[in-house]
């Protein structure tokens, strides 16, 4: 039976690598998956998902008024459709998320959707908390903080190197704006080491 996943981290933890590893995957088996990123998102340019590790796909792409159960059920009537991945999935509005449960629902299409949990105040993307109710299967993709902690959090930074506490929720980009931190440093705005620190070695 599908599912639908969702897949989080914070930023810089691989997610769009795993993406493309599990298109791949289907690919390769002369299955018929289908990628979309958000629109919003044109870092790599538009409709197009690329990993750090320099591998690109690509992609359909979803706004804030794509029907996203109504575009893939198109689809799906012209060419079966193996599974559905989206990358930035935490740009999904709740309604959209319900449109992807339909499609596991209805369609019996597995969604794997791979984003972020929260933003860089901590507070939950609407899309990521819709997920997290609704979602049939969830998983954490690890990454670490500057001190080897598991890092759990994506903060905003400003080019000086201080963190952002408040602003617009969503401001597309990389590591010029983002730093990925585990909860105490975010928590208390270190976002390196210092003389005399020691790395911790905790398991991430």
């Amino acid at each position: 039976m599908a599912s639908l996943y969702f897949k989080y981290a914070a930023m810089n933890s691989g997610k769009s690598t795993q993406l493309l590893q599990a298109h791949y995957n289907y690919f390769e088996r002369g299955m018929n998956p289908v990628a979309m990123t958000a629109e919003l998102d044109d870092r790599a340019g538009k409709g197009k998902i690329m990993a750090r590790i320099g591998l690109d796909l690509h992609a359909e792409t979803f706004a804030a008024d794509t029907d996203i159960f109504a575009f893939i059920e198109k689809m799906h009537g012209e060419k079966k459709i193996d599974a559905l991945l989206i990358d930035e999935a935490q740009f999904l509005s709740e309604e959209q998320v319900c449109q992807c449960a339909r499609i596991v629902d209805e369609l019996n299409i597995p969604v794997m959707c791979y984003g972020l949990k929260t933003d860089f105040m901590g507070k939950l993307f609407p899309g990521s908390e819709a997920l997290l109710r609704l979602a049939d299967n969830l998983e954490e993709i690890k990454t670490i903080c500057w001190c080897g902690r598991k890092a759990t959090h994506t903060a905003r930074v400003t080019n000086k190197g201080e963190i952002v506490r408040e602003g617009a929720q969503i401001a597309i980009g990389g590591n010029d704006m983002y730093v990925s931190l585990c909860r105490r440093h975010f928590m208390n705005g270190r976002l390196q080491a210092e003389a005399g620190d020691v790395k911790d070695k905790a398991a991430a």
